[in-house]
């Protein structure tokens, strides 16, 4: 017995190799199948680790920026410019090489061998995206060999290579955009896959060219900049606040929840800062009308406080809003004055916030988040416009951008008639609403771009600070209320950040003879200058 089934084991083993041939070569490749997966299979996870991957990254840009404080001040090294070795700081580093890397490679490749080139267009748009992030974010990245997958070490392209592919992939994905062959959105499955525009191909391409211009302002201190095409860009891109890019959330479970929402505790040690709420409490030199003293129709006897107040910022306890210092936190407040003390994003009081919580803006659950937006498109013309000397372009632009950001930020108003009642108060008012071109100022344009883009645009933010060097030798500074720490950490050698550290397990791990020629092991790397922003 034991004789006959070995032979017969024997019998089917020669079978399998001389008649199964191509179940033995299924595989050419040993890590995956060659029969590549639909791209709507691959597309709502891509969104999703993007959209995460610039809020985790963007708490700690928000440090740089003043967007918010942790709540103990400058004992969190991050609020003195201080960037670590740690993967706590590079999760978008892992969003563009991993979790996107060549899942998005194969999404465009089935893309095509489907037809459904409106996948390929979104594709090629999103790797632009994440180029622009992640270059924004970092500096030099790895872009021409990135996903080579014959090497195991690989070596980074400066700022001016990485800009230039942004480019020429944000053409590609118009032109599959604008494709009159191939599946429609609804046959290829692209109105289900997309969490960010449900398959409507107009919108992708008005989002590529907001992101051209975006790309293109980047480069205010280059000879090289137009600001010409950059006001044509945004007059191609999104025009008005329905054509916002917004990725949607489920925020049922944690892996569906937005990462700012309570579900996932990630931002309750979080505050908002002085500056920002500087600029909406009417104490900014800039954005403050002395004539507006006690006209406040909330309160009386007080300056004029912007309508967006109660909409994106969270109250203290008694009621009044206050922000915290990157140099002390929440410190600033004895225990017996906890009343003073502003709540966390999630309208509570301490660290924690409830399910769902007391809405604050966008810091929900469910809440949609911002990608790019309408408001912020219209202050990078009305900035280009400035520079251009164009006042009349730079003007309308400036209130169209106002505007808008005043109708996205209205839905998250608590008492919107109130809101209504500022908002015209503020309208009415030249020194914050200015009606004449000579009433314009850099400052107003950069300061009212930093209310459109507080939460969620951190790197666009970090990146005009850069531009204007945080106006640290201006003699009229752009971001006039803003400062940088007194003190920064020892190893900054008195600079402040421009720069994030590449991820650090991928990097300082396994590929150190690139970082060494970046001189990635200074001790003060993160206060090297980045490209984009070198006059030049």
């Amino acid at each position: 017995m034991k004789r006959i089934f070995n032979l017969t084991w024997a019998f089917a083993i020669l079978i399998s190799f001389s008649a199964c041939d191509d179940y033995l070569d299924v595989n050419d490749n040993p890590n995956g199948p060659d029969q590549l997966l639909q791209p709507e299979l691959f597309l709502p996870q891509i969104q999703s680790e993007l959209a995460v991957g610039v809020q985790w990254d963007g708490r700690f840009t928000g440090f740089y920026t003043q967007n918010w404080i942790y709540s103990s001040g400058s004992e969190y090294s991050l609020n003195l410019h201080s960037n670590p070795l740690s993967d706590s700081y590079s999760q978008l580093w892992k969003a563009v090489y991993f979790s996107m890397g060549y899942n998005l490679s194969d999404m465009i490749r089935s893309g095509e061998l489907n037809e459904k080139y409106d996948f390929v267009g979104v594709g090629y748009i999103l790797r632009a995206y994440g180029w622009q992030v992640l270059t924004d974010y970092h500096g030099p990245v790895i872009v021409t060999e990135a996903f080579d997958s014959d090497r195991r070490v690989f070596d980074y392209d400066e700022q001016e290579v990485v800009y230039a592919e942004i480019q020429r992939l944000l053409q590609l994905g118009i032109e599959n955009l604008e494709r009159t062959d191939g599946l429609s959105p609804e046959d290829s499955g692209l109105s289900e896959a997309d969490l960010i525009y449900a398959g409507d191909r107009s919108k992708w391409i008005k989002f590529a060219y907001g992101l051209l211009a975006i790309n293109a302002q980047r480069l205010t201190n280059k000879s090289s900049y137009d600001p010409d095409q950059v006001m044509s860009y945004v007059d191609n891109a999104l025009s008005s606040n329905d054509d916002d890019a917004l990725i949607r959330f489920e925020g049922t479970i944690s892996a569906n929840t937005s990462f700012f929402g309570p579900l996932r505790g990630n931002i309750g040690r979080y505050r908002q800062s002085k500056f920002m709420l500087g600029l909406l409490d009417g104490t900014n030199p800039v954005l403050r009308d002395t004539l507006l003293f006690g006209t406040d129709p909330q309160y009386s006897g007080v300056q004029l406080k912007d309508p967006r107040i109660t909409a994106m910022l969270a109250p203290s306890p008694d009621g009044n809003y206050r922000g915290v210092s990157s140099e002390v936190g929440i410190n600033e407040w004895s225990t017996a004055e906890s009343d003073l003390v502003p709540k966390n994003f999630w309208n509570e009081e301490g660290y924690n916030g409830t399910t769902p919580s007391p809405q604050i803006y966008f810091f929900n659950n469910d809440a949609r988040f911002p990608l790019m937006t309408y408001a912020q498109l219209q202050f990078i013309k009305s900035e280009a416009a400035f520079i251009a000397n164009k006042r009349d372009v730079a003007l309308d632009a400036y209130q169209e951008g106002v505007n808008a950001h005043m109708d996205f930020a209205r839905q998250y108003a608590p008492d919107q008639d109130v809101f209504d009642d500022r908002r015209t108060l503020y309208l009415d008012s030249e020194a914050l609403f200015p009606q004449a071109t000579q009433d314009l100022s850099l400052s107003k344009i950069m300061l009212q771009k930093y209310i459109a883009t507080w939460g969620w645009a951190f790197f666009e933010t970090w990146s005009d600070m850069r531009r204007y060097h945080y106006d640290q030798e201006a003699v009229d500074p752009v971001y006039k209320g803003f400062e940088l720490p007194s003190t920064f950490s020892v190893g900054n050698n008195d600079k402040p950040a421009y720069r994030a550290r590449p991820r650090f397990n991928s990097e300082y791990m396994w590929n150190q003879d690139a970082l060494e020629k970046l001189d990635a092991f200074q001790e003060d790397y993160h206060t090297y200058e980045t490209w984009f922003s070198k006059p030049e």
